[in-house]
């Protein structure tokens, strides 16, 4: 998220008196283990917020629980019902087995907040609020900066997973590109992993001969595409876009760095906010029920030092 947008809730709750500052109130948050880039992002971003609201709220106490997969997950949460919660920030590993667990907690009157990943079934009876990144933006605006940069480009796609998510990504993109004289030669899945996208941009720099433009729905990926690149020796490739905005590919952006000119966002500090919105919601008594949507904002070197986390590892 944007720096100039994070503790913008938390500065909310500041304008209130203190008389609900000094409450005793607990938010349990459970996210998953920091498994790749992104996610280490998202472990980042939790206790850096969580130090930071405990510091707004005397009264606050933040228990950040990390797990590896729905099971530990399922568990985390129950350890937090024992420990008492007043409200709940959950990325779920998978949404939908953790569903009933999700319910159970909310059953009792705890606020709770999902972020990012939402089970089949995401409304009231599960959550409070949903704060999530926009993949359909993510992937139409990456199309649009292609179409309306290189119209003619011949270009090759790097999906992530084959779910939902990368689908959403996919459409976003193909409409971004609609109209234009934008040629995609293939499109094969990296699994949002660097090791396989490099696998996958070495076959593709084997079956084709010209190549202008790379997408990927991710950084991850692309730390594997520009090393690919850079092994082959090809000089035909004009540039790469990933997305998520992490820190390495936002140096690159603010460097100048031609084959990454821009990057489009989906911040693992989306995390932040829902923690952010849900103190407010417990402090302030602020009505953020419902869908929060955080803009997938297109990166570029005149804006980039406002998305820049030096110390985060994503």
């Amino acid at each position: 998220m944007h720096k100039r947008m994070m503790g913008l809730a938390v500065a909310a709750t500041m304008a209130f008196g203190t008389a609900y500052a000094q409450e005793e109130k607990t938010i349990g948050v459970s996210i998953p283990a920091a498994d790749h880039g992104w996610t280490a992002g998202v472990v980042y971003h939790a206790n850096r917020v969580a130090e930071l609201l405990m510091k707004e709220h005397p009264g606050l106490k933040v228990v950040v629980k990390t797990s590896p997969d729905p099971a530990t997950q399922a568990n985390a949460l129950q350890d937090l019902e024992v420990q008492g919660i007043d409200a709940l920030v959950i990325l779920p590993t998978d949404p939908d087995p953790l569903v009933n667990a999700i319910k159970e907690v909310k059953g009792k009157g705890t606020f709770v907040s999902i972020v990012d990943r939402a089970p089949s079934t995401n409304d009231n009876s599960v959550r409070d609020l949903y704060v999530a990144g926009n993949n359909s933006a993510l992937g139409e605006v990456a199309g649009k900066y292609i179409a309306e940069n290189t119209p003619d480009a011949e270009v090759v796609v790097i999906r992530g997973l084959p779910i939902p998510i990368d689908q959403e990504r996919q459409d976003g993109f193909d409409k971004g590109i609609a109209g234009s004289n934008v040629k995609v030669l293939d499109r094969q899945f990296g699994n949002w992993n660097r090791d396989d996208a490099f696998k996958v941009m070495q076959d593709y720099l084997t079956k084709h001969s010209k190549i202008d433009v790379v997408w990927c729905q991710d950084d991850d990926m692309a730390v594997g595409v520009l090393q690919a690149i850079e092994q082959s020796g090809r000089t035909d490739i004009k540039y790469v876009i990933g997305g998520a905005g992490s820190k390495d590919m936002i140096k690159k952006v603010i460097d100048g760095d031609k084959m990454f000119p821009v990057n489009v966002l989906y911040p693992p500090s989306m995390v932040a906010t829902a923690m952010e919105l849900t103190a407010a919601a417990l402090y302030d008594q602020v009505p953020v029920h419902g869908t929060y949507t955080l803009d997938a904002t297109l990166i570029t070197p005149e804006n980039a030092e406002g998305y820049y986390f030096p110390d985060s590892p994503f």
